[in-house]
């Protein structure tokens, strides 16, 4: 990785090796069904190009030949382990936060003091990253990396950006993660294998067919940043704000005052608030629409869909321990989730309201975009886009 001088304000050579001391080993596979595991989801991931693009029929410029045939992405899929996922998740880090962290250090006081300060902030700092890191590290099974830095800051290890790229995206599947599950639920492994690629597979086909979306998103999490308070107080200040709202919550027999945010969300400004509301809104969308297609493509070449789909469901809502329930709820994890149910329920909606196209609508422009009360109601994202009534 590249050398991380003491003015950092993130120490990310101490997060990295954070996250790879306490991330868990993967389940036991043998050299040979390791090599055979990574093949297949190579195989599966190039398949699913095929299979998402003709369901979704969305097609980029450069995705058709001079006779009208898919051509592949150009983009990498890479098959990773843990650490391997905590690398590029950092690299990812890194380029997203530059604006944010320059802003911080030109206000961190100068002189010796301050670069004592900085380096001691910035280990706390890479410890905190690596931990959260290394809890995410064993529940991701894939993930279109959007914000892939440049090559010169890419880590060292098996993630390398696309050739003469320097905001291309890459597939992640985690192959340790990927068996873990499919263990778990007890359901057949190259069925679950395709499943899972073709939920990745549209993410990628979202951002390669809609050219404008990544500096979409990243222009909505650089403004959420620049909103950012660099006065501590201030952040202290919300945060006890933010933790005093937890600790007077109900008992378990109650129902909950609050409104189901995490701690990262209440600890932010209004215009913060404003802006995860559209940020909320998107994700939602991309979430949904992937588990919509992978669902859609699932009867024809994923024999046991049904089955998976069932088990995975039912998976994602029992959860895990207290502390794990715990850690979900204050790094709003449990957002995620229901931003899959809630982005499936608009996308499905729509699509049989007004078909495909008519869905692919949403792709025009930002403003075609639905917002976060439209997710919930789509006649209404139909009504403004389509200009039908409710009825």
């Amino acid at each position: 990785m590249t050398s991380i001088g003491a003015s950092e304000m993130v120490d990310w050579n101490l997060a990295v090796a954070t996250a790879q001391r306490l991330t868990r080993p993967g389940p036991d596979v043998s050299r040979e069904e390791a090599r055979q595991i990574v093949a297949e989801l190579r195989s599966h991931a190039q398949d699913s190009e095929a299979h998402v693009r003709a369901f979704t029929r969305m097609y980029g410029e450069g995705d058709l030949d001079a006779d009208g045939r898919p051509t592949p992405h150009g983009t990498p899929v890479l098959i990773v382990d843990r650490p391997g996922w905590v690398k590029a998740n950092v690299a990812g880090f890194r380029e997203i936060l530059k604006p944010l962290l320059g802003k911080m250090q030109a206000r961190r006081p100068g002189g010796a003091g301050g670069a004592v300060l900085g380096t001691v902030g910035g280990k706390v700092t890479g410890v905190e990253v690596g931990m959260l890191l290394s809890f995410l590290s064993s529940r991701v099974l894939g993930q279109y990396e959007t914000f892939a830095p440049a090559s010169r800051d890419m880590p060292a290890g098996p993630v390398k950006p696309a050739p003469g790229t320097s905001k291309a995206g890459r597939l992640l599947l985690v192959a340790p993660n990927i068996v873990h599950v499919e263990r778990e639920l007890d359901v057949d492994p190259h069925d679950f294998r395709l499943w899972v690629c073709l939920h990745e597979e549209t993410h990628r086909t979202q951002f390669s067919a809609v050219p404008w979306l990544r500096d979409h998103i990243e222009g909505e999490i650089q403004g959420f940043l620049g909103e950012t308070d660099l006065d501590a107080s201030a952040v202290v200040g919300r945060v006890r704000e933010a933790v005093q709202s937890f600790t007077g919550s109900p008992s378990a027999e109650d129902e909950p005052h609050d409104d189901g945010r995490s701690l990262v969300d209440l600890v932010q400004t209004p215009t913060q608030r404003e802006i995860l509301g559209r940020i909320t809104a998107v994700m939602s969308l991309l979430e949904g629409h992937a588990d919509f297609v992978m669902d859609g493509v699932g009867p024809e070449v994923v024999p046991t869909v049904a089955e998976i789909r069932e088990k995975f469901t039912q998976r994602r809502a029992s959860g895990a321990g207290r502390l794990d329930q715990a850690l979900r709820r204050l790094l709003g994890l449990d957002a995620k989730l229901r931003q899959y149910r809630d982005g499936e329920r608009f996308v499905r909606a729509v699509v049989e309201e007004t078909g495909m196209e008519g869905f692919n609508r949403v792709w025009t422009s930002p403003n075609t975009l639905p917002t976060k009360a439209e997710i919930a109601k789509p006649a209404e994202w139909i009504s403004r886009v389509h200009g039908r009534g409710d009825g």
